[in-house]
């Protein structure tokens, strides 16, 4: 490093340059650290959202295999009623169940 003249700082000029840089350096500390304290609570909150995702994605999961089950059961229903109305069309051709059969 060069200085004018071609002399070296004394030990006060670099005392007073230390002393100037010193709160810069305290500034920066304190940002990275400001920094490095909202980036842990931003990847906090990440790790919430992934878990409440996959928990939201479970329950998902399930609401559909309900939503078969039931539809399943729901074409079954239909077609044992529609077999029941056959049938007693069949033992009492002329009752008023065979006028319902187109109801569903």
């Amino acid at each position: 490093m060069c200085y004018s003249g071609g002399r070296l700082p004394s030990r006060d000029e670099i005392s007073e340059i230390q002393a100037r840089t010193r709160p810069l350096d305290n500034e920066n500390a304190l940002a990275v650290e400001n920094m490095r304290d909202r980036l842990a609570e931003t990847e906090a909150r990440l790790e919430q959202a992934r878990a409440r995702e996959a928990e939201l994605s479970r329950q998902l999961e399930e609401m559909k295999k309900f939503v078969c089950v039931m539809e399943i059961l729901e074409k079954y229903l239909r077609r044992r009623y529609t077999e029941q109305q056959d049938h007693l069309a069949r033992f009492y051709p002329s009752s008023p169940s065979s006028s319902l059969s187109g109801e569903i």
